[in-house]
Order: structure tokens, then sequence, then C-alpha cells
């Protein structure tokens, strides 16, 4: 229980200096916030699951390794996203509507499609951390080819770039260099103690990965989002979990899968329940981020409530209660089709008042 409390502790802290170090050399190359939040801060908070992830891989614990990754991705959505919008709405770029929730969505299918075999090989892992290196050189020259509101091109400044002095840019190299090396010595900490945590409780290594350690890794996303949030800077609070969760699953279990000596096992648990819900998760997000392009608190709670219900079925699985049967009927034949149905109204809601706007604007 110490390893695990230090090791969350030391990711934590190290997350937070890789993030401040990154974003401070992002603000020099005069890049957009959406760009810092989907790409710098999405890739510095997810240092944990990289690390975590990876060390379970060479320790052969393939269920954390893989637990981890996909139960960040559900954790990130539902409860982080679903926390900001309850502090503050979020508001949403057409950009992430049209390219990169699309995206997330995608790879979330590609992943589990390549696992159906119940296993990542080396070349699908290959195949995955060549798509994190094309998302981010995409999302750059994107970047400075989109106006912004502030001035030029390339960013939210049409001013140039501040000159550092040397001693301020060595200190911002330092905190990055210092923030993953806490990663890794956290990470071996926190796969220290949830391993010894289930095998104290009973519980099964892959749940302790899809709840404990996901939730863990993540602190430095619902940190840095609902921070983000009330600041409103609701670019890097949304882009800073969609970012994430590309990040997870291309580069995290991309190279899990690539430097591992044998493929990465994938369990039918993984297979039956969690990247199906991970996947409905990533699927869900694109008709609420496209009703009006904000995320109000009303989804806010909606996310929430999902994620309560996604921990409590893990929960009756691992210890096989006879509620399961009855907790699956009511979420399968009355849950999910009335938030499909709740989903769909505002689809075509929005709809209607894209259609209304046109017609004033043909009118004047």
């Amino acid at each position: 229980m110490v390893n695990f409390i230090a090791g969350l502790a030391l990711l934590v802290i190290g997350a937070e200096l890789l993030v401040r170090g990154a974003a401070s050399l992002a603000r020099r190359l005069g890049v957009t916030p959406l760009l810092v939040g989907l790409t710098i801060v999405a890739f510095g908070t997810s240092a944990p699951e990289m690390a975590v992830s990876i060390k379970a891989t060479f320790a052969g614990q393939p269920d954390i390794a893989v637990g981890n990754a996909v139960g960040s991705n559900t954790f990130n959505v539902l409860f982080i996203l679903g926390l900001s919008a309850l502090v503050a709405p979020l508001a949403v770029q057409a950009k992430l509507v049209k390219i990169d929730v699309p995206l997330m969505i995608a790879v979330s299918g590609a992943l589990w499609l390549m696992s159906l075999d119940g296993a990542l090989s080396r070349w699908e892992g290959m195949a995955l951390f060549a798509g994190i290196v094309v998302f981010t050189v995409a999302s750059i020259r994107l970047s400075r080819r989109t106006p912004t509101p502030g001035g030029g091109d390339g960013g939210p400044s049409a001013d140039p770039a501040p000159r550092w002095p040397v001693a301020r840019l060595a200190g911002q190299i330092i905190m990055i260099i210092g923030g993953l090396g806490l990663c890794v010595l956290g990470s071996r900490w926190l796969v220290d103690g949830a391993v010894s945590l289930a095998r104290t409780l009973g519980v099964s290594e892959l749940v302790i990965g899809l709840t404990v350690v996901a939730a863990g890794t993540s602190l430095p996303e619902l940190a840095t989002s609902v921070v983000a949030a009330v600041r409103g800077e609701r670019d890097i609070a949304v882009g800073n979990i969609v970012g994430s969760n590309i990040f997870n699953i291309l580069a995290i279990l991309g190279a899990c899968a690539t430097v591992a000596p044998e493929p990465v096992i994938v369990s039918p648990d993984v297979l039956a329940f969690d990247l199906p819900v991970m996947a409905a998760v990533a699927v869900a997000c694109l008709p609420v981020f496209f009703t009006g392009y904000r995320i109000g608190r009303g989804e806010g709670v909606l996310f929430l409530a999902f994620y309560a219900a996604y921990v409590g079925a893990l929960v009756l699985m691992a210890v096989e209660h006879h509620a399961l049967d009855e907790f699956s009927t009511v979420m399968l034949w009355f849950v999910l089709p009335l938030t499909a149905l709740g989903l769909g109204g505002s689809v075509l809601a929005a709809w209607r008042r894209h259609g209304l706007r046109h017609a004033r604007n043909d009118a004047s």
C-alpha cells in the first residue's frame, strides 16, 4: 500500500513538471491552445500510463498493461470530461467534431479489431505507433494553416515568439527530463503496489488495472482538465482528453506491442466487455460534442452516471454477484436505449437549429 500511494504521488508530481516544461516550450512556438491540449498536454499527462503499461508489459502482466490504457480512456471521457463539464460547460471547436473525435472513434475501433485474435502482435504495435507520429505531424501542420482570432496563421498571436534566456530554456528542459524520470520511478512503485493490492484483496489484476491503476494514472488529466475548465481554457480541457485517448491507443499500446518480447495478450474479458465499452464511449462523444459544439452540465451528469455504472459492473463481475444479470438487463434494455433516444433527439434539435440559422442568413 505504501508503494502504491508513493507511486501515485511521484506520477502526479512528475507529470506536473513534464506538462509545465512542455507547455512553456509550446508557447514559444506560438501554436494554438487546442493543439497544445491535443499534443503537448495530452502526451505529457499520458506519460504515467505509458510508463505503467510498458513496465507491466516487461513484468509479464499484460492485463495491467492493456487494462490501464483501455480503462484510462473510459475514465477520461466519462469521469474527467463529465466532472469538467459539471464545473463549467465546455465549448468544443468544430475541428474536434470533424477531425479529432472521428479519429478517436476510428483508432478505438481499430484496436478492437486488432485484438479479436486475443493478442497484439509486434507488427500491429508498429502500425499503431506509426499512427501517433502521423497524427502529431498532421495536427501541427493543420494548426499552422488555420487562422486564429488573435492574429496570424501560426497561432494565437501574430507576434514573433519571445526570445528566452538560455538559463530559462535549460530550466524547461530539466523540468521535462525530471518529470519523465519521476514518472518512470513512480510507475514501478505503482505497478508493484497494485499487484500486491490485487493479491491481498483477491481481486484480479485486470480489474485493478481497469479501475485503480487507470484512475490513478489519469489524475494528471483530471487535474489539468478541471483546472483548465475553471480558468476558461476550454480548448485545453477538451483537447487534453481527446488527445490522451488517441495517445493511449496509438502510442502506449503501440509501444507495448512493439517492444514486448511476445505478443501482448488481450484477455477475453477485455474483448467481451471493456473494449466495446471504450469504443461505445468514444462514439457517444460525437453526438454530445455535435449538439451546439458544447458539453453542458446535463451531459456531464450523464457521463458521471455511466462511469459509476461501468465501475459497478466491473465490481459485480469480479465478485460474480448474482445481481449482475439483473444489472445487465436494466442497462441493456432500458438505460442505453433511453440514452440513445436522448442523444438522437439532441442531434435532431441541433440539425434543426442549424437549418433555421441558414434559412435566416439566406433571407437576410
